[in-house]
């Protein structure tokens, strides 16, 4: 049983110098929990609503000053004082608190910043690592036991850069190493080796996108591949045996009238699914993330059939880490892996609800960080938590991104835990 002595916020900056909001969650045990959270660019249609302020002379109208009001008004009159069983019983009174289906009275980055904060402070009242407590939130009783694999940003497009290429990013995935610091030395020596080559073929340095992935003028998507096998064969190892590829294709940003507008002619569903069969023929590719755009229902099951076993069909804005999103996906054969993104839902108890729903349906789970992150780090305790099979954060330059890795390192190192297979 915990006690809410305060709570206070912050408008921060994140790591696209947009702000967004820092919570601090003071407990009448003298305990405190501090925690920022991030902003997506890649935002799916059925994301719980950040709450900005829509002035346009200031940051363009993405101030968080009303979040960061309602923390210290609204949200802490009504919880400060009272007693919180566990992290549920805080979590559905933000909820019911806000009222709306989406977060969007009161904001979910509001809303996630404190549930976070919370679940910060009561692990230091309990004297006990926030990845041990995010376990227990999870599932009472659980221990974590593993560390996720990194799935490492190296190219990007879309969203995340400068639109040059449809698709959004080429992650790499180091699927020989043994350990988090093996992997995340493997995956230096290949962005390095990119980085050589984005020289050598563009004539460009290393100009990064939002998550710190290289961004040259790639012609298409397929030279945005081929470049990363080349990369990593540069670096010494063996494409598909020591490093393979994760693929986001973001589709539902190049997808309009029924059509995938990926270049040449506009594909529909059946060409764009056997575009992708394509890439998973030509390239190492182990995880494909939406392969389709996020209401394209009909096609999904199919594309999951017919790449079934090749590669992870995973979901991100197809699920946007919203339990009644998945228990479709799951009916219906449509994915088996889930990207989760807490700030998607908006709170820890229904983001751990969603891990469990996917976990529970044999899905695999990949972790995600945003593309608008800040310095906290605790994402990689929940990750470690959660039983996540992969992380996903960004590149290794940024030190929004390295803040993660280097907690996840850190973890290591007290516990000495491998990583998942």
């Amino acid at each position: 049983m915990s006690m809410i002595h305060s709570l206070d916020a912050l408008e921060i900056l994140d790591s696209r110098g947009r702000p967004t909001v820092r919570t601090t969650c003071a407990l009448t045990s003298g305990a405190v929990g501090i925690a920022s959270v991030p902003s997506g660019a890649s935002t799916g249609a059925a994301e719980a609503l950040e709450l900005r302020d829509g002035d346009p002379s200031r940051y363009r109208g993405l101030g968080c000053r009303k979040a960061v009001g309602h923390i210290r008004g609204e949200i802490a009159h009504a919880l400060v004082g009272v007693e919180m069983n566990n992290q549920s019983t805080l979590d559905r009174a933000l909820i019911a608190l806000d009222g709306t289906p989406n977060k969007s009275r009161l904001g979910a980055n509001a809303l996630l910043a404190v549930s976070v904060a919370f679940a910060r402070a009561q692990a230091a009242e309990q004297g006990i690592p926030l990845y041990q407590h995010f376990a227990a939130i999870h599932t009472p009783g659980r221990k974590a036991d593993s560390l996720p694999r990194p799935t490492i940003n190296l190219f990007s497009g879309g969203k995340h850069a400068g639109g040059q290429v449809p698709i959004q990013d080429v992650l790499v995935v180091p699927v020989a190493a043994q350990t988090a610091d093996e992997a995340m030395a493997t995956t230096y020596a290949v962005y390095q080796a990119a980085a050589d080559l984005t020289l050598e073929k563009y004539g460009m340095r290393a100009l990064t996108a939002d998550e710190g992935g290289l961004a040259p003028p790639f012609a298409d998507a397929e030279a945005m591949l081929g470049d990363a096998v080349a990369a990593i064969e540069r670096a010494g190892y063996v494409p598909g045996q020591e490093v393979a590829l994760a693929l986001d294709v973001a589709s539902s940003h190049f997808y309009a009238d029924g059509r995938y507008h990926l270049g040449g002619e506009p594909l529909d569903s059946a060409g764009m699914i056997r575009h992708l069969l394509g890439w998973l023929e030509r390239y190492p590719i182990v995880s494909l993330e939406d392969g389709l755009a996020e209401e394209d229902w009909a096609n999904w099951p199919k594309l999951r059939q017919a790449i079934d076993g090749h590669a992870l069909v995973l979901g991100d804005d197809f699920l946007c880490t919203n339990p009644a999103r998945i228990r479709r996906a799951i009916d219906a054969g449509a994915a088996d892996a889930l990207l989760l993104k807490v700030n998607q839902i908006g709170t820890l108890s229904e983001a751990a609800e969603s891990s469990r729903m996917a976990q529970a349906a044999g899905w695999h789970v990949t972790v995600s960080a945003r593309s608008g992150e800040t310095e906290d780090d605790w994402l990689a305790d929940l990750a470690v938590g959660w039983s996540g099979g992969h992380l996903k954060v960004g590149s290794i330059t940024q030190s929004e991104r390295l803040a993660k890795y280097n907690r996840l390192l850190a973890i290591e190192a007290e516990t000495g835990w491998k990583m998942a297979g």
